[in-house]
C-alpha cells in the first residue's frame, strides 16, 4: 500500500504568500519516524525561446476575413438586387391612414361640385344660366374652377383669364396652377402651345395640392415633336416637383367624355389609389345628362314566363317607355347608361407617377409608343372593365409593382411589341379570375374574363415572373422573349384554354413555362426554353406540350407533379444535364409521353452545375467559417514543447512532496492452543 502521492502545496508565486519560494532542486523531507526520501529532481524550467508568429496570425486573420467578406458581399448581391427599390406595400401606418382619407375627400370634392353643376343645369332659371358660364366654386376640400359645356374649347391662355393669379405665366416662361381645375360634361379643354414647350406646374405642398379632372368632358394634352406638354407636381415652397406622397399629391383625371394626349411628359403626379394615381381614366356609374325622348316606340318583346306563358315588355337596356296605367302605348325615352371613357395617349413619357397610367371602365383604349419607368405602383394599369384596349411599343421600366396588369374584369386586350424591364413585381400579370365565386354583397357575376392577348414582347430582369397568368379563358402568351426572374411564364388559378407559343425563356432561376393549380386544356408548343433548372413543369394541371425546345436545362427537362390526368407529352428537344430529362416519379394519373428527343441529355452533373450548387452565398460563408476553425486548429499542433511558448515552465512554482516508504503494520495473536 501505498500513502504517498504528489500534489501541490503552493500555485502562487512566493511573492503573493509573502515568504521566499523554496528552490525545487532543494531537497525537501519531512520526518516519519526516523527515515527521510530525497525529493526527486524536477522537471527542466529553461525553455527554448518563444518563435514570434505575429506575421503569420495577421495573414492568416486578414484572409479569413476576405473571404469572410466576400462571401458576404456576394451575398447580399444576390439576395437583394434589387435592395434600392422599396416594396409597393412599403408604406407606414399613419401615412397608408392620411392617404386613404385625402383620397376619400377628393371623391367627395368631385361628387359635391358635380352634383352642383347637374342640378343647377337641369334647375333651368338663373342658376341654369350662371351654370353654364365658367365660375369658382368653393368646398371644405377646396376651390374648383369649373369649365362647362360650350361651343369652343377652353385654352391655355383663357385659363390663365379665368384663374386670375392662380394660374400665372412665371418668369421661366412655365405655368403655375394654384387651384382645382374641372371640366363639364360636354367641355373640352386644349392644353397646347405653338410657340413652344408648354411647362404646366401643377401646386402640390403639404396640405393642398391641385388637380385637373373632366367629368363627362374632353381633355386634349396636344404636344408636338417641337413642342411637348410637361405636366409635373410643384412645390413653389422648395422650387422642385413634389416627390413626397404621404399628404397627397397632384394629378389628371377623366371620369367618363374622352381624354387625348400626344408627345406630352407627366411627372411626379399622383398618390395612394388608381384614379389619383397620376394620369387616370376612369368610367362613370352615373349618366352625363337625363333621359331623352327618342321620337320612336319600341316594339314588345316576348319574355318566356315559368308556366309557358310569354309576358309582352317593351323598353330596351338603354330606353324605357312611359305610360299611363291601364292603357298600353306611351312614350319613350332614351336613358344613357354608365359613361365608358375613352382615350388616346400616344408618345408620352411617364416618370415617378403613383401609376404610370390607370385605365377603368373604359372601352377602346389606345395605348402607344409609351415610356414609363420608376412608377411607385405598377406601370400599366388596366382595372375592372377596361376593354379592346391596345397598347403597342411601350416600355415599362423600374416599377416597384408590376410593368404590365390587366386586372379582373379586362377583356380583348392586344398587347404588342411592348417591354417590361427591371420592374419589382412581374414583367406582365394577366388577371382573368371572376369577381366572386358565389353569391356576394355586391352580387358579382362568377364568370371568368379573357380573350386577351400578348404577343412579341419582351419582358427582362423582373423580380418576380416574366408572365403570370391568373385564370381566364382563352389567353394567349406568344412569339415574346423572356430573360431572368423567378420563373419565365406562368399559367395558374384554373385557367382555360391558355395558349403559350413560340416563346423563348432564358435563363429564368428556378422554372421556365409552369402550367399549375388547376389549369386545364392548356396548349404549350413551339417554346425554346433555355437556361433553367426544371424548363417545364406541370402541377395539378393538363395540357399538350409539343415541339418544345429545351437547352441547357440543369435539373429536368419537364416535370409532371400531381394530378396531370390527359396531359400529352410529344415531339419535344431535350438538352442538358442534371439528374434526368423527364420526372415523372409524382405524376397522378393517365398521361401520354412519346417521341420526345433526349439524345442531347447528360445525366452526369456538368462543373457548371456543381460550382452552382456548391458555390452559393451561404455555402461560401459557412465555409469560411469552418476554414478559419481548421486553421485554428492547425496553428495551435505541438510543433514542440508547448511548456516553453510562454517563457515560463509552468511548474516553477511547485515543488513536490516527499514519497514516503509503506510501512505494514502486522500484529502477532497468540495461538491458542489446540483442543480437541
Amino acid at each position: 500500500m501505498r500513502t504517498g502521492r504528489n500534489r501541490s502545496r503552493d500555485r502562487h508565486p512566493a511573492g503573493r504568500r509573502g515568504k521566499a519560494s523554496r528552490n525545487p532542486n532543494e531537497e525537501v523531507s519531512e520526518i516519519s519516524g526516523s527515515q527521510q526520501n530525497p525529493t526527486p529532481p524536477a522537471l527542466p524550467h529553461d525553455p527554448p525561446p518563444p518563435r514570434s508568429r505575429k506575421g503569420r496570425r495577421t495573414l492568416t486573420a486578414l484572409l479569413v476575413l476576405g473571404l469572410a467578406g466576400g462571401a458576404a458581399y456576394g451575398y447580399r448581391v444576390y439576395s437583394d438586387q434589387m435592395a434600392g427599390m422599396p416594396d409597393v406595400d412599403d408604406v407606414s401606418a399613419s401615412s397608408a391612414r392620411q392617404q386613404s382619407e385625402l383620397v376619400d375627400q377628393e371623391d367627395l370634392r368631385i361628387m359635391q361640385i358635380r352634383a352642383k353643376q347637374e342640378s343647377d343645369v337641369a334647375g333651368g332659371g338663373s342658376a341654369a344660366a350662371q351654370a353654364r358660364t365658367p365660375r369658382m366654386l368653393n368646398s371644405a376640400n377646396g376651390r374648383t374652377l369649373m369649365l362647362p359645356q360650350r361651343r369652343e374649347p377652353y385654352y391655355v391662355a383663357e385659363l390663365a383669364k379665368l384663374a386670375g393669379q392662380d394660374f400665372q405665366k412665371q418668369s421661366d416662361g412655365s405655368y403655375l396652377l394654384r387651384v382645382n381645375v374641372m371640366v363639364g360634361a360636354g367641355g373640352k379643354l386644349i392644353l397646347q402651345s405653338s410657340t413652344g414647350p408648354l411647362t404646366i406646374r401643377m401646386r402640390s405642398v403639404p396640405g393642398s395640392f391641385t388637380s385637373i379632372v373632366s367629368t363627362g368632358g374632353n381633355v386634349k394634352i396636344n404636344g408636338s415633336a417641337q413642342n411637348p406638354v410637361h405636366i409635373t407636381s410643384w412645390n413653389d415652397e422648395t422650387h422642385r416637383p413634389d416627390t413626397r406622397v404621404d399628404d397627397g399629391r397632384a394629378y389628371i383625371r377623366a371620369i367618363g367624355g374622352s381624354f387625348t394626349m400626344t408627345h406630352g411628359e407627366a411627372s411626379d403626379l399622383g398618390f395612394w389609389s388608381g384614379r389619383t394615381g397620376g394620369v387616370a381614366l376612369t368610367g362613370s356609374d352615373r349618366p352625363d345628362s337625363s333621359a331623352e325622348p327618342t321620337g320612336q316606340a319600341v316594339p314588345p318583346r316576348a319574355v318566356a314566363l315559368p308556366g309557358g306563358a310569354n309576358d309582352g315588355t317593351r323598353g330596351g337596356r338603354e330606353t324605357v317607355e312611359v305610360a299611363i296605367a291601364g292603357k298600353a302605348g306611351g312614350n319613350t325615352f332614351r336613358v344613357p347608361a354608365s359613361s365608358l371613357v375613352t382615350g388616346q395617349i400616344d408618345n408620352s413619357t411617364f416618370a415617378g407617377n403613383a401609376y404610370g397610367v390607370f385605365v377603368t371602365a373604359a372601352n377602346q383604349t389606345q395605348l402607344s409608343n409609351l415610356t414609363i419607368r420608376d412608377s411607385l405602383v405598377h406601370g400599366v394599369l388596366l382595372h375592372r372593365f377596361a376593354k379592346n384596349a391596345t397598347i403597342e411599343n411601350t416600355k415599362v421600366s423600374g416599377s416597384r409593382g408590376d410593368g404590365f396588369v390587366l386586372s379582373r374584369g379586362t377583356e380583348g386586350v392586344r398587347i404588342s411589341n411592348c417591354t417590361s424591364e427591371g420592374n419589382g413585381g412581374n414583367g406582365f400579370t394577366l388577371n382573368g379570375q371572376p369577381f366572386a365565386e358565389g353569391p356576394s354583397a355586391s352580387g358579382e357575376a362568377t364568370t371568368a374574363f379573357g380573350q386577351n392577348l400578348v404577343s412579341s414582347s419582351i419582358a427582362r430582369n423582373n423580380r418576380h415572373y416574366g408572365f403570370e397568368v391568373l385564370g381566364g379563358n382563352d389567353v394567349a402568351i406568344q412569339n415574346n422573349r423572356v430573360s431572368g426572374g423567378e420563373m419565365g411564364i406562368v399559367a395558374r388559378e384554373m385557367a382555360a384554354r391558355v395558349h403559350i407559343a413560340g416563346n423563348q425563356v432564358r435563363d429564368a432561376d428556378n422554372q421556365g413555362i409552369v402550367l399549375r393549380d388547376g389549369v386545364t386544356a392548356a396548349t404549350m408548343s413551339g417554346n425554346i426554353v433555355t437556361g433553367t433548372r426544371t424548363a417545364l413543369y406541370v402541377r395539378d394541371s393538363s395540357g399538350t406540350i409539343r415541339g418544345n425546345t429545351v437547352q441547357s436545362a440543369t435539373r429536368h427537362a419537364i416535370t409532371l407533379k400531381g394530378k396531370v390526368k390527359g396531359s400529352v407529352i410529344t415531339g419535344n428537344t431535350f438538352s442538358g444535364a442534371g439528374r434526368g430529362p423527364t420526372d415523372y416519379d409524382r405524376a397522378v394519373g393517365t398521361y401520354q409521353s412519346k417521341d420526345n428527343n433526349t439524345t442531347n441529355w447528360d445525366e452526369t452533373v456538368g462543373l457548371k452545375t456543381w460550382i452552382k450548387r456548391i458555390f452559393k452565398p451561404m455555402n461560401v460563408i459557412w465555409g469560411s467559417v469552418f476554414l478559419l476553425v481548421v486553421i485554428s486548429m492547425f496553428r495551435s499542433r505541438n510543433a514542440g514543447l508547448r511548456i516553453g511558448r510562454l517563457g515560463v515552465h509552468p511548474y516553477e512554482q511547485q515543488t513536490a512532496v516527499e514519497e514516503r516508504p509503506v510501512r505494514l503494520l502486522r500484529h502477532d495473536v497468540p495461538k491458542e492452543p489446540i483442543r480437541r
